[in-house]
């Protein structure tokens, strides 16, 4: 029912990206006008019109690979953001509470620093942002019952940081300056520039599931911020939902973090906007978070490639402008909470 009374509103969302998705197939070095599109439609129906081929490989090998990516990593990050500050009933949540970021981090890191294929390079990443989860919930599993379970997966995931957080230091001292610290500095601040095909089917054979079935514990993860004990009152299995939702968001965040590197601040103000428009029910809020999140990396994306003859990190963008809104945030809440 939820979804049914915003239908216009999703449809909007569905809109503005297709537009968004279309305008930033146009922005690049190499020009795209919208007389090549007109050439491209017109060429579907007619075979004896030739298109340049250096206008099918820049649109189809090159910038429509990353945009979808983008669109892809942003609603991915966006709505790994949302489900954790709805589970652990924090507002000031992001995807990497639990260590996935400094554990994938450490992962390229190190096969930077060995000097493995792009392939391995994301596997590690992958993989040992996986590890870096599981770490944090062997911690928080090992603790009992006597704490709450929600402050425990946090502290553990703010310890397991600060481990994998200083292995990436000290593999940035050991790194050759002139070869592998720079590329190891390079992707930690998140890039989109290398993106290929191969990439787009591995985030989405993990992404668009993981949509839908979060999207679909939506309303589970809305009686569990009513606390433990009364969600398990209204029928919701408390421990089984938890572990679900954590082992979700996390393969999707992993995934997300292994192609594009540490993308900042995506997952922590992108619920707020969403949140802002379409209120807090986390059926609605999820695939909303991932339409708005996907929408916002595209646009900083294309910021970042076309503003200087330099790509910038996206990582960077996406700080300048989560910093003073999260600021906004906060001078906002304590707004409400004098009143």
């Amino acid at each position: 029912m939820q979804i049914k009374s915003h239908i216009p509103f999703f449809l909007l969302l569905v809109l503005v990206s297709l537009t968004i998705g279309i305008c930033s197939l146009m922005l690049g070095r190499f020009s795209i006008t919208a007389n090549d599109f007109g050439l491209l439609f017109r060429s579907l129906f007619n075979s004896n019109i030739k298109i340049p081929p250096q206008i099918t490989t820049v649109l189809f090998d090159i910038r429509l690979p990353r945009i979808l990516v983008a669109f892809l990593v942003g609603g991915t990050l966006s709505i790994t953001g949302a489900t954790y500050q709805g589970m652990f009933r924090n507002p000031m949540v992001s995807p990497s509470i639990l260590g996935v970021s400094a554990g994938a981090g450490f992962g390229a890191s190190l096969a930077i620093l060995l000097g493995l294929s792009s392939f391995l390079l994301q596997g590690f990443s992958f993989i040992f942002g996986i590890m870096a989860v599981a770490a944090v919930y062997a911690i928080s599993h090992s603790t009992g019952k006597k704490f709450d379970k929600c402050l425990t997966l946090i502290l553990s995931g703010m310890i397991v940081s600060a481990v994998f957080a200083a292995l990436i230091s000290i593999l940035k001292y050991v790194a050759d300056p002139n070869n592998a610290l720079p590329s190891i500095v390079y992707w930690l601040m998140g890039s989109l520039s290398e993106i290929e095909m191969k990439d787009l089917g591995f985030i989405a054979a993990v992404s668009l599931p993981g949509l839908l079935l979060l999207s679909l514990s939506g309303w589970k993860l809305d009686m569990l911020s009513f606390g433990d004990d009364e969600a398990r009152t209204m029928g919701v299995q408390v421990n089984r939902i938890r572990i679900m939702v954590i082992a979700i968001a996390t393969l999707m965040t992993a995934v997300a973090i292994s192609i594009s590197g540490i993308i900042g601040w995506v997952g922590l103000i992108i619920p707020h906007i969403a949140r802002m428009l379409i209120g807090p029910k986390n059926s609605v809020l999820l695939p909303a978070s991932f339409f708005i999140g996907g929408i916002f990396l595209l646009i900083v994306d294309g910021f970042s490639r076309t503003v200087s003859s330099m790509e910038i990190p996206l990582g960077i963008t996406t700080s300048l402008i989560g910093a003073p809104f999260f600021i906004y945030i906060l001078m906002k809440t304590s707004k409400k909470n004098q009143v």
